[in-house]
């Protein structure tokens, strides 16, 4: 029979028994599920709700339960619903009655939330630590990088040169973000539920505050009905690592661009590239398009957890139960994909002379040389319009705006003189690009300086 099957006459469909239990996807919130009934059942000993002998066996034998769970020795029952329900069930069946007041003075309710909240702290800890060190592995690359010339771009259109590390480093930006959304949002995850029961409390005198700091959580819930009806914390959550994906997707746009032959700016490591079945020359990126395509997963997942809360009244549902498969599912890709992200980065080959080389073609110069003119006192829009003009000409002429001779210069300004061509080397372009947040070589080097005092 089951644990709540008191007010039945009839036992439940076994097509419902499949379609109502959570046991498959919830299993593994088995440690969170026991650490959290022991901190129950010791502060229902120590406030004289149960007997403390009790609570005492009860801690013990769950305790034992965690080490056969872990041995493999235990396997859970489809018909017990979900892993709460089936350890619960084992309680009772070693130790008997005393397995019965466990669940006194909470409800499934409050402990699903409860339990819901530690395995994602646990989880976003796991994922702050590989996040660092993805981190630190775009730092590492930026570090050998930082006076590789590339070519900057807009519109994928060549625009100004840059350095490697400086657009490596932008992603490290994006990342940082992404750090500290992750350690923002854990504070909102760290909140204990237990002790809201159904949605309106107990009337047995909790000590919510005990549970809450031997559990390690920040605080308590503030509203019963609140407590377990909210999974705001799980929303916020699939939001943050589906920005997360985001930002790797992009990178992984740039590889798959840059891998290519018309780029060849990077080639990826034959361990994490893979080959065609009939083509025998092929050298795909399938691990960096792989991790772009599995975005949209976690964005899926995201979708799925705010529709599923839409339009739910207060306060608990059981739509609720489909919050699990969506937000592990979010956790477990971002975990799949971030360490094979960073192994493959790692292992790249940066092809320095071709991203040099990209950067002369393109006439990413054009706006250094605007700006000669400006520093001659031409106003800028002026400026603009005579640089335009040389560039249509090298067009014309095949070349690129260094290759003019000095007459054929100053026939669209007298201004220009000799220093013209320092002024619009690719190395110059970059390195009196010297604001926070610039190109130039120290610029980059305090960035990178800063990132390791973050990750610090």
């Amino acid at each position: 029979m089951k644990l709540w099957g008191g007010r039945f006459s009839k036992a439940t469909d076994a097509l419902v028994d499949d379609f109502n239990s959570s046991i498959r996807f919830d299993a593994r919130m088995y440690k969170q599920d026991i650490t959290g009934s022991m901190a129950h059942a010791e502060m229902l000993g120590r406030q004289g709700i149960i007997p403390s002998a009790d609570a005492e066996l009860i801690v013990k034998t769950l305790a034992e339960i965690l080490e056969d769970i872990e041995a493999g020795k235990v396997e859970f029952l489809i018909d017990a619903e979900d892993i709460h329900m089936n350890i619960e069930t084992i309680l009772t069946e070693r130790i008997g009655d005393a397995g019965k007041k466990l669940h006194t003075g909470r409800s499934r309710n409050d402990q699903v939330a409860l339990d819901l909240r530690m395995y994602l702290r646990d989880e976003v800890d796991e994922i702050l630590a590989m996040l660092k060190n993805t981190m630190k592995t775009v730092l590492d690359i930026s570090e050998k990088n930082i006076d590789t010339i590339m070519p900057g771009y807009t519109h994928l259109q060549k625009a100004q040169p840059v350095t490697a590390a400086h657009h490596f480093m932008a992603y490290f930006q994006m990342f940082s973000r992404d750090l500290e959304r992750l350690a923002d949002c854990r504070k909102r995850i760290n909140v204990m539920p237990l002790g809201s029961g159904a949605l309106a409390g107990t009337t047995y005198p909790l000590d919510r505050e005990f549970v809450a700091e031997k559990l390690g959580f920040s605080g308590e819930t503030r509203n019963s009905m609140d407590g377990v009806s909210d999974r705001d914390f799980a929303i916020e959550l699939a939001s943050v690592l589906s920005i997360l994906m985001m930002h790797l997707s992009r990178f992984c746009e740039e590889l798959v661009l840059w891998s290519s032959h018309e780029f060849s700016f990077v080639e990826m490591d034959d361990s994490y590239s893979t080959g065609s079945s009939i083509m025998p020359q092929k050298k795909n990126p399938d691990v960096a398009e792989l991790i772009r395509g599995k975005s949209g997963r976690v964005y899926g997942d995201l979708t799925t957890l705010l529709t599923m809360m839409k339009g739910l009244p207060l306060a608990y549902n059981k739509d609720m139960q489909e919050d699990k498969e969506a937000i592990f599912d979010a956790v477990d890709t971002v975990k799949l994909c971030l360490p094979v992200f960073t192994n493959m980065i790692a292992t790249m080959k940066i092809r320095e002379e071709k991203m040099a080389h990209g950067a002369t073609g393109g006439f990413t110069n054009a706006t250094d040389l605007a700006d000669y003119l400006v520093k001659k006192g031409v106003p800028f829009r002026s400026s603009h319009a005579i640089v335009g003009r040389m560039v249509a000409k090298a067009v014309e002429k095949e070349c690129a705006l260094d290759e003019f001779t000095i007459e054929e210069m100053r026939e669209f300004s007298e201004l220009i003189e000799e220093d013209i061509y320092q002024a619009i080397a690719i190395k110059t372009c970059v390195d009196d690009r010297n604001v926070i947040g610039g190109p130039a070589h120290c610029q980059v080097a305090s960035e990178i300086a800063n990132g390791r005092k973050i990750l610090d």
